[in-house]
């Protein structure tokens, strides 16, 4: 089969949807990518087509300025600017991506959920998607808070009006956006396509979560699947190439690709890790320059990188400092290393929210997170054991999902079926039933 991978123009949503392209493509199916130019720079896989769309509304080189805002929205005419970068990404695939897929071909679309483009185009050209949560689901459930909300699962009605509240807020929010889908949706003569939730496939959801890192659903959907990470083979990472003192605890800390320039923040973790006598790898994925650094480690860090191999770092670490990215809380867990989360965009605050839940972690707000309350934090994260035993037991639940492999599976099965065939083998949640599905 040929399929298109739709995606929001994000580096870790693209190294999450490369891992299933790689399988994809091992597996003899032929893939292209459709976005603006900027994104073909973050592919790695070099088997993927890349077909640049939006010349005139997303030129070559104006990607860094969307990530920039994107990093730092700097209050509600910034969140504003961010929004409506979102809606004009999304206008520009709806515009420009349709003819483009027909002129390769396409039998197909994955579609990040994120990315509402995805669903509008493959509905509106009648093609099968599957669609993958990079990010937390988007999908809706009156108990699960939105992935943007800090708050926990609803366990009564007082919880579920809460959820209820703050979705009518943040759809209110989104309205540029929204106005977008149903523009689009009109278009392709699809009826009630409002949000993000709305656009997702009526074939295979797929998403990086785990059943024990994820709120219980109260009506799961027979077509939703968590299979873990989607990663490539984590022989094919480089090692960590650190001189460590194995008496002292190890510390690995990192806000992700678009957090990563925020040094205040860094500077209290290293005073806080210097001050617990604990050995600290700071990596700011480029996004500070040498004098920053240097100055990280005078204030206590180890070590201060622009990337580091981040599995290799996470099954050394003893804790790991995060933005809660789902990424980067997802390889932590797969390695069963505690997390101190400090969530501050995005659906940071609903990873973190997870990660206390599950129990794999402690939760810190950026602005309250001084150098005494993080020494707390890190203190309880090494002294208290059942941290550690928490995240290696949902390790191991990792360990057992699939990964990239079930996904393809899943892809290729809900792809691949006839409309009948499919129903009757979506309530099938296992690895093998998708595969088993294929030669039905």
């Amino acid at each position: 089969m040929h399929l298109a991978f739709i995606a929001p123009p994000f580096t870790s949503h693209v190294r999450a949807l490369e891992a299933l392209a790689a399988v994809l493509l091992d597996r003899g199916h032929r893939v292209s990518w459709i976005h603006q130019a900027d994104v073909g720079a973050l592919l790695r896989e070099r088997r993927i087509g890349f077909h640049a769309v939006g010349a005139a509304s997303h030129p070559a080189g104006s990607l860094p300025a969307i990530v920039a805002r994107a990093a730092n929205p700097g209050g509600p005419w910034g969140l504003r600017r961010v929004i409506g970068d979102v809606a004009a990404g999304t206008d520009m695939l709806c515009r420009e991506a349709p003819a483009w897929l027909e002129r390769l071909g396409v039998d197909a679309i994955v579609a990040d959920q994120m990315e509402a483009a995805g669903g509008l185009i493959a509905e509106g050209l009648g093609l099968p998607f599957v669609s993958v949560a990079c990010a937390l689901p988007v999908n809706r459930d009156p108990r699960v808070p939105l992935p943007v909300m800090p708050w926990g699962y609803a366990a009564d009605t007082r919880g579920e009006q809460l959820n209820e509240g703050s979705a009518r807020v943040y759809d209110w929010m989104m309205g540029r956006h929204e106005a977008v889908i149903r523009h689009h949706a009109a278009r392709f003569g699809l009826q009630g396509r409002r949000t993000l939730a709305d656009c997702l496939s009526p074939l295979a959801q797929i998403s990086q979560t785990t059943p024990g890192f994820d709120f219980p659903r109260s009506a799961p959907q027979p077509h939703f699947h968590h299979v873990g990470p989607l990663r490539g083979p984590q022989t094919a990472e480089p090692a960590l190439d650190l001189l460590l003192d194995r008496s002292r605890p190890f510390v690995f800390a990192s806000l992700g690709t678009l957090q990563g320039g925020r040094y205040a923040l860094f500077e209290r973790i290293a005073r806080a890790c210097r001050a617990e006598d604990l050995q600290l790898l700071i990596a700011h994925c480029d996004r500070l320059d040498e004098q920053q650094a240097a100055a990280l480690v005078c204030a206590g860090a180890t070590a201060v990188t622009g990337f580091a191999p981040q599995r290799a770092a996470l099954a050394r670490a003893d804790v790991v400092v995060t933005h809660a990215g789902l990424n980067t809380a997802l390889d932590a867990l797969e390695a069963g290393t505690p997390q101190l989360a400090l969530p501050i965009a995005f659906d940071q605050p609903g990873v973190a929210a997870r990660i206390a839940h599950a129990g794999t972690g402690i939760k810190l707000l950026p602005p309250l997170a001084g150098v005494g309350a993080l020494r707390r934090a890190l203190r309880r994260l090494l002294d208290e054991p059942r941290f550690a035993d928490r995240s290696r037991e949902l390790g191991r639940e990792i360990a057992a999902s699939g990964g990239a492999e079930r996904a393809a599976d899943l892809t290729e099965a809900a792809l691949q079926l006839r409309p009948s065939v499919r129903a009757a083998s979506a309530v099938d949640h296992e690895a093998a039933g998708a595969r088993q599905a294929l030669h039905v």
